[in-house]
């Protein structure tokens, strides 16, 4: 795919692009009043939900078609940019005809190919920026496979976002960030478009300021951030929606570091740490010559290859080495982990 970067009419290239507005439109009067003040404070994209996938039914599914014309109004009062999602065709048709002017598919819809591909075709001619999140679990495949279906039917102004990923375990976000997942997705595609969404992430309106740092920190493009002119009494994910004051706060507070600056400290830093991995190589090729030796002689002396005591062994004795060093338990007992995988192949390659 040749991704290029997003542009958007009448919003400067500057970092980050902010996309604002409810999580969903609930009334004419809520829309316009929240549109109104976040476009007094610059705000230059507006969203809002019309159509709501919830979790469980009884909840409020979204105002439907009835909101597309408030939108409109939206967009003639304030002069903004309106965006909102889309799960299906008749979305697609009928926000089309309304005049949206960015659509972007929500993260249950995405971990559904059959449903990407209807949205696919449904998108076929349309000449709008169309945004797509991470699938609900951890599959930069899935993310990967929404953007290869849309490329194929044409689509060529396209950018993702990044909401975070559900866990069955509850800590302190609602979606877990796992940044290593749109890294490595920036990395196969450097010229992708990315926003972060630290509403969704972090589930609770005080966590939305370090997590939109953390983006920005991250060279992330752009901002997507849940606004509501009466927070507290949002229809749906009230918990994490923040005024138009407290977001244009927000932004006054986020730090753009400088992506032209490099110096020669930096370069020596860098070098420093290409001779640590060239020795960690090393010591690593070492470590799978000496399993390939232990693979050997468990072979000679008819011994399985799975030491489930030497292994819990390892892993307790390495994270209690490497907590003592500053580093992070889960941090060592994952690298363990992978070595002895490895070393385990190695093994059962001997053995044959």
């Amino acid at each position: 795919m040749k991704i290029e970067k997003l542009t958007f009419p009448g919003v400067d290239g500057k970092r980050p692009v902010i996309i604002a507005g409810p999580c969903s439109a609930e009334s004419r009067e809520q829309v316009l009043n929240t549109a109104t003040e976040l476009a007094a404070r610059g705000v230059k994209i507006f969203r809002a939900g019309i159509w709501k996938p919830r979790t469980k039914p009884g909840g409020f599914e979204g105002i439907g078609v009835e909101g597309l014309p408030w939108m409109k109004e939206v967009k003639q009062r304030t002069g903004m940019l309106t965006a909102t999602e889309v799960a299906t065709p008749h979305h697609v048709f009928e926000a089309i005809k309304a005049g949206i002017d960015i659509l972007w598919i929500g993260a249950r819809t995405v971990t559904n190919p059959f449903a990407m591909q209807e949205l696919a075709d449904s998108l076929k001619g349309v000449d709008i920026p169309i945004l797509v999140k991470n699938p609900v679990n951890p599959d930069l495949e899935l993310w990967v496979g929404a953007l290869e279906r849309l490329y194929g039917a044409g689509i060529r102004q396209m950018g993702v976002i990044h909401r975070g990923f559900s866990s069955y375990e509850k800590k302190i976000y609602r979606n877990a960030p796992l940044w290593h997942i749109p890294i490595e997705l920036k990395r196969r595609y450097p010229e992708l478009t990315i926003f972060c969404d630290p509403s969704h992430i972090g589930g609770k309106r005080e966590l939305v300021a370090p997590l939109a740092q953390q983006a920005l920190d991250l060279k992330f493009e752009g901002l997507i951030i849940e606004s509501h002119c009466n927070p507290d009494c949002a229809l749906s994910d009230a918990a994490q929606q923040i005024t138009p004051d407290v977001l244009d706060y927000v932004l006054k507070m986020l730090v753009v570091r400088d992506n032209t600056q490099t110096s020669e400290n930096i370069g020596a830093l860098r070098r420093q740490i290409d001779e640590i991995d060239d020795q960690l190589l090393s010591l690593l090729a070492t470590r799978m010559k000496v399993s390939k030796e232990i693979g050997a002689y468990k072979k000679e002396n008819n011994m399985p290859i799975l030491q489930t005591g030497r292994y819990n062994d390892i892993l307790e004795n390495r994270a209690k080495k490497g907590q003592n060093m500053g580093l992070s338990t889960d941090f060592v007992t994952n690298i363990m982990k992978a070595i002895h995988e490895e070393s385990v192949k190695v093994q059962m390659e001997v053995m044959k």
